[in-house]
């Protein structure tokens, strides 16, 4: 058995499976739709800076919570935006899934 063949397979495995092609689908149409792409992008950044306080230690700032929330509100207002964070998150969790199992293979 070729680890990278197994590798290669699972790829295309990922790229047909009704997870990824359902997020591709949505980000397409996220991206044809600057408003919702626009908002997207800074929840995305507004969330990565809330992390990396989070991971340091910090307290985050209220100005970048408070704008998070307001955006995070006004996202699940807009039914392209839910669609969108909600096929992201299938897709995460299968491939968290995904790295558990080969994960489980190396303990």
């Amino acid at each position: 058995m070729n680890v990278y063949d197994e590798a290669h397979n699972l790829a295309k495995a990922i790229k047909e499976s009704n997870e990824f092609k359902e997020f591709d689908r949505i980000r397409k149409e996220v991206d044809d739709d600057k408003e919702t792409s626009d908002m997207l992008k800074e929840l995305t950044e507004l969330q990565v800076q809330l992390q990396t306080a989070q991971m340091v230690g910090q307290q985050p700032d209220k100005d970048v919570f408070a704008r998070f929330q307001s955006l995070n509100t006004m996202a699940m207002t807009k039914p392209l935006a839910m669609q969108y964070m909600q096929a992201q998150y299938a897709l995460a969790t299968m491939m968290n899934d995904v790295f558990g199992i080969v994960g489980e293979a190396i303990k």
